[in-house]
């Protein structure tokens, strides 16, 4: 997914300096942008307030909107490096096409991981024939310094692993949880997992000391730790938890996210993760004339420019 902004600001991620050493109740509320022609964003990292969490660099939750008579999500083609992004939906279809000649329509608690390396270009889509509801969140993973320049490769994994307990069900999106792992690639500490709460559910998650944590809620009302959180916000947790205690109000559902801290200093700018701004610079020139990323085909319509 991209980055939008018509005048995005170059980032500093990463580094010890952010991380919390111990259990935090810290919440980030989102910044609303529109994305494409017709959907708008809720956008939780980063923020202010919060740069990473882990490896996890970019959250984005939309929806649930009701799509009926329009077309729904169109992000024209558009690149990225030092970087793979996770799409994931609650509700409706979005059809991935990249450079490397992918057509792949991912639905929901379906895994489409995108790692751009050292250079990738893709769109994302409603199909012309789609449900009426539209509702995901649209992640990015910062990649280490040794892998960033790694071949770009696109992987769906419509079977993902699940944890299971009185009054919930998890799926590992990313990562292990409880001994459940993703076949998703990965290239740092990092865990990713989808829960659906029942009704008066009373769960304590195992998680690792060493990991920092955020929850993206994402629809209904969930008791993370003993605070409430309203859907489409973000609540980061620091370090130094073995267990995770959630209560639902309700049907509800979050997205668990976790990694070790992320120690490398990043520049974000755009669409773009490096670490200099003469890197982020060459990246924007040659998505402007047309080298390096190669060419999104069937998209029907132009590529954003940089």
């Amino acid at each position: 997914m991209s980055n939008l902004d018509v005048r995005p600001k170059p980032v500093e991620c990463g580094g010890r300096d952010d991380v919390t050493g111990r259990p935090v109740h810290e919440l980030l509320p989102p910044r609303r942008v529109p994305l494409g022609e017709s959907t708008v964003v809720r956008r939780l990292l980063p923020s202010l307030g919060r740069r990473m969490v882990g490896a996890w660099c970019f959250v984005d939750h939309y929806g649930p909107d009701d799509i009926t008579d329009e077309p729904g999500m169109q992000v024209p083609p558009h690149p990225h490096i030092g970087l793979q992004t996770v799409s994931w939906l609650h509700g409706g279809e979005v059809l991935h096409r990249d450079s490397l000649g992918s057509l792949q329509t991912v639905r929901p608690r379906e895994l489409g991981l995108m790692t751009s390396g050292r250079a990738i270009s893709h769109s994302e889509e409603s199909p012309r024939r789609h449900s009426a509801i539209l509702h995901g969140a649209q992640l990015w993973v910062a990649l280490p310094d040794g892998d960033r320049h790694t071949e770009p490769s696109f992987e769906h994994h419509a079977d993902l692993p699940a944890v299971r307990g009185p009054g919930f069900d998890a799926t590992v999106i990313l990562g292990e949880l409880d001994g459940a792992a993703s076949p998703g690639t990965t290239f740092t500490p990092i865990m990713g997992a989808d829960v659906a709460l029942e009704d008066g559910a009373d769960v304590r998650l195992p998680v690792e000391p060493d990991f920092e944590y955020a929850v993206l809620t994402m629809s209904g009302i969930t008791e993370v730790d003993g605070m409430r959180v309203e859907p489409g916000s973000m609540l980061y947790l620091g370090t130094g938890r073995r267990e995770l205690p959630l209560r639902a109000d309700g049907d509800s559902g979050l997205v668990l996210l976790g990694g070790e801290p992320f120690e490398e200093k990043l520049v974000m700018w755009w669409n773009f993760i490096g670490r200099t701004g003469e890197e982020i610079a060459q990246a924007r020139e040659d998505w402007m004339t047309g080298d390096r990323f190669g060419t999104v085909h069937g998209y029907d319509g132009a590529p954003i420019p940089a």
